[in-house]
Order: C-alpha cells, then sequence, then structure tokens
C-alpha cells in the first residue's frame, strides 16, 4: 500500500539512503520517494557519504552504463521501425543501388576497368549482387586485389575475401602489402584489409558510367 511504501521511504531516508537506494529497495517511482521524503533534513554527515558515493568510480561507471544502455535501446528502436518502411528489393532497386555505390566508391579513371575497392564485406557483397544479377558479369572474368598490411595473415585475408566475393582465390591478383610502422594502427580497423574487385570490360565501364550520368541528371 502506498501509506507503507511512504512511511518505509521515510525510515530509509532518515537513515541516510540517497532517493535511487529508497526507489530501488521498495519498487517505487523516483518522483514518489522524493515526494514523500522532501521534508526530511539529513544530517553533515549523511549528506557528506551521499556526496562521496555520487562521486564513487562504481557509482559513475553504474550511470554510465546505464546511460548507454538506455541510449542503444532508443537507437534500436527507430532502427528496427525504419527496417520496417522497406519490405522488399526489387531488380531495378538493386540497379540503383548499384549505381549509387559505383558512383560513390568505384573506379572512375581507368577506361575499360569497372572496380570497386571497400574493407566492408556487406558493400561488396551488395556489388557482386549488382555485378552478377544486373551487369550479367560471367564468373570467369571477376578479379579480385587485396591490399593488406604486413601485421596481417594474408592466407586468412585471401580466404576471407573469396568467401565474402565467391569469387576463387586463383583468379585473385597477388595481394599487396604495405609495410609501414603507421600499419599497426589498421590491425583493429581493418583486419583483413581492403578488398578491390574489377572486370576488365570495357563496354561494362561505359555502361555504367552511362548510368551514373542519366542518374545524376534525374536526381540534380
Amino acid at each position: 500500500m502506498k501509506v507503507d511504501e511512504k512511511k518505509q521511504s521515510i525510515i530509509l531516508r532518515k537513515q541516510g539512503k540517497s532517493i535511487n537506494e529508497i526507489r530501488n529497495t521498495l519498487n517505487i517511482s523516483k518522483a514518489s520517494a522524493s515526494l514523500w521524503v522532501r521534508d526530511i533534513i539529513l544530517t553533515k554527515k549523511q549528506k557528506s557519504l551521499l556526496s562521496q558515493n555520487g562521486r564513487s568510480v562504481a557509482s559513475i561507471e553504474k550511470r554510465r552504463i546505464s546511460r548507454i544502455s538506455n541510449t542503444k535501446k532508443r537507437s534500436d528502436i527507430i532502427i528496427e521501425a525504419a527496417k520496417k518502411e522497406i519490405i522488399n528489393i526489387s531488380q531495378n532497386d538493386l540497379k540503383i543501388t548499384g549505381i549509387v555505390l559505383y558512383l560513390g566508391e568505384g573506379g572512375k579513371t581507368k577506361r575499360g576497368i569497372a572496380r570497386l575497392t571497400n574493407s566492408d564485406p556487406d558493400i561488396i557483397k551488395i556489388m557482386m549482387k549488382f555485378f552478377r544479377e544486373i551487369c550479367l558479369v560471367p564468373e570467369h572474368k571477376f578479379r579480385g586485389h587485396i591490399h593488406t598490411f604486413s601485421q596481417i595473415n594474408v592466407k586468412k585475408a585471401e580466404k576471407y575475401w573469396s568467401e565474402v566475393s565467391k569469387i576463387p582465390t586463383n583468379q585473385f591478383y597477388k595481394t599487396y602489402i604495405k609495410l609501414s610502422s603507421a600499419s599497426k594502427n589498421k590491425r583493429k580497423t581493418l583486419p583483413y584489409g581492403t578488398f578491390d574487385v574489377s572486370v576488365n570490360d570495357t563496354q561494362l565501364f561505359l555502361k555504367i558510367f552511362g548510368w551514373m550520368e542519366k542518374l545524376k541528371e534525374l536526381i540534380i
């Protein structure tokens, strides 16, 4: 009953308990706890202890974790709601997606070679689907090229990107290994280096280039 909870709140407050401690002990709202004990005057010693507890490392860490958890929950709600707005992807949607990705990440300087480099496996998977289903690239025309660092296991990187792209390793160019002390910092952010998928086909390059130009015209 509310009367009993109020009495218990007052008793706990007189013992020097914080509002949060009262709330958690009695399983009541913070607003109710604050209201019921607002007339209780704490001693200097009690205030000092509460102040010390509020600044303790454990208390600060607990609040930080709670804040992160609440932020993630709110973010997850927004993300899940947004995901429900997209029901499916048509072939035309895949085509537009591939063109936009190529517009931002694809190679545009070497005429005759359609290529895209990225470290995100999902981007590579989307582009491989685009190349296979929209561009109808024959499997034997794909080439893979890994750019990695001396601290990374080359065989593992080749196996990884082959599984991601579904391009056999015998269609990979020799892996490029960058020798640099600065590359040590890339080990965690780029555990398998970056992957370059390319197709040596002038007509395909020009077709993608034409799609990009038309898309820009329609949007701009």
